[in-house]
C-alpha cells in the first residue's frame, strides 16, 4: 500500500482489497471510538489492544511506513526516468485487480451492473478534471486532508492525485517543508475526520449492501485504467517546486513511438503485474 501510495494515479486502496485486508481494514478503523478509550481504563491494555485490532494496524501501517520511507525515491527515480515500464507494471497489476474484486460479487444484477458502470463513470471522470489554482485557506486544507484520505482507501482513486486537483498539492508540499505547523495539524485533523467518518460508511454499505459496493469499488479501479496508462503523450505541465505535474495529457497507442525498445519490456513488465495479483491472492486464500 506505501509503494502504491508513493505513485500519483495509483491507489493504495487497490492494493488492500487485491491482498485480501480491505474489509478487515475498514472493520479495524470503526474500532476506533470513544467507547473503545473507556474499556481503555476500565479493563487495560490488553483487552483494549484487542479490540482495537492492533496488531493488525500496527503491522500494516509499520509496513506503510517503511515501505514509503525506503521506495520513495526509488519509484520517483523510475517515474522520471522510466515512466512507461513503472505504468505497465502498475497497469497490469490493476488490470487484474478488476477480475479478482468483480469475482467477489456473489449475484449480478441490474443494481450492480448500474454501480459498477456509475463507479467507472465517476473514476473516469475525476482523472479527466483539470488542477485547481492553489488554495491555502485552512478550512480548505481541513477539507482537503478529508477527502485525500478518503480517497487513499477507495481502490482506484489516488490521494495525492485528489489534492492536486483540489489545488491543496503546493500548499501543503511547502507547509512540510517549511514546517508549518497549523497548515500540517489542519490537513491531519481533516485526514482523521475523513477516515474514521468515510470507514464507517463503506462498513454500513459493506453489511447492507456488499454486492452494490463491491461493484461500485470494481467500478473505480476499471474507470482509472485511463490514467495508468502507459503510453501518453504529454500536452500541458506546470512545476510546483521541484516537481513536475502533468496538467493535461492523453492516452496514445503504444506503436505511437516507432521503434520504441522498451515495448517488450512493457509488455513483459504488464505480464508480471497481472499474475503478481493472482499468487497475492492465492497466497491470502491459503493464509
Amino acid at each position: 500500500m506505501g509503494a502504491a501510495d508513493v505513485v500519483p494515479g495509483v491507489s493504495g486502496g487497490t492494493i488492500a482489497f487485491i491482498s485480501g485486508i480491505y474489509e478487515e481494514l475498514i472493520t479495524s478503523i470503526n474500532n476506533i471510538n470513544l467507547p473503545l478509550f473507556a474499556v481503555l481504563k476500565k479493563e487495560g491494555f490488553p483487552t483494549f489492544w484487542k479490540r482495537l485490532n492492533g496488531n493488525f494496524l500496527l503491522a500494516l501501517f509499520l509496513g506503510i511506513f517503511i515501505s514509503v520511507l525506503s521506495l520513495a525515491k526509488v519509484l520517483s527515480w523510475l517515474l522520471e526516468n522510466q515512466p512507461i515500464l513503472l505504468w505497465s507494471f502498475f497497469f497490469g497489476l490493476v488490470l487484474a485487480s478488476i477480475f479478482l474484486v468483480g469475482k467477489e460479487i456473489e449475484k449480478w444484477n441490474l443494481a450492480t451492473v448500474l454501480s459498477l458502470v456509475l463507479g467507472t463513470a465517476i473514476a473516469y471522470f475525476i482523472t479527466t478534471l483539470p488542477p485547481n489554482n492553489n488554495v491555502d485557506s485552512l478550512p480548505y486544507l481541513l477539507l482537503s486532508g478529508a477527502l485525500a484520505v478518503c480517497a487513499m482507501i477507495l481502490p482506484g482513486i489516488s490521494g495525492a492525485f485528489i489534492l492536486v486537483l483540489l489545488g491543496s498539492y503546493k500548499t501543503i508540499l511547502d507547509a512540510v517543508h517549511e514546517r508549518n505547523i497549523i497548515m500540517v495539524a489542519t490537513v491531519g485533523m481533516g485526514a482523521v475526520i475523513g477516515l474514521l467518518s468515510f470507514a464507517r460508511l463503506l462498513k454500513w454499505m459493506f453489511k447492507k449492501y456488499r454486492g452494490i459496493t463491491l461493484a461500485l469499488l470494481t467500478g473505480f479501479i476499471l474507470g482509472s485504467l485511463s490514467k495508468i496508462w502507459p503510453w501518453k503523450l504529454v500536452l500541458e505541465t506546470k512545476t510546483f517546486e521541484d516537481k513536475i505535474i502533468t496538467i493535461k495529457e492523453k492516452n496514445v497507442s503504444p506503436f505511437t513511438f516507432e521503434g520504441d525498445p522498451q515495448l517488450i519490456w512493457a509488455i513483459g513488465l504488464a505480464i508480471v503485474g497481472f499474475s503478481l495479483i493472482f499468487i497475492l491472492e492465492r497466497m491470502a486464500s491459503k493464509k
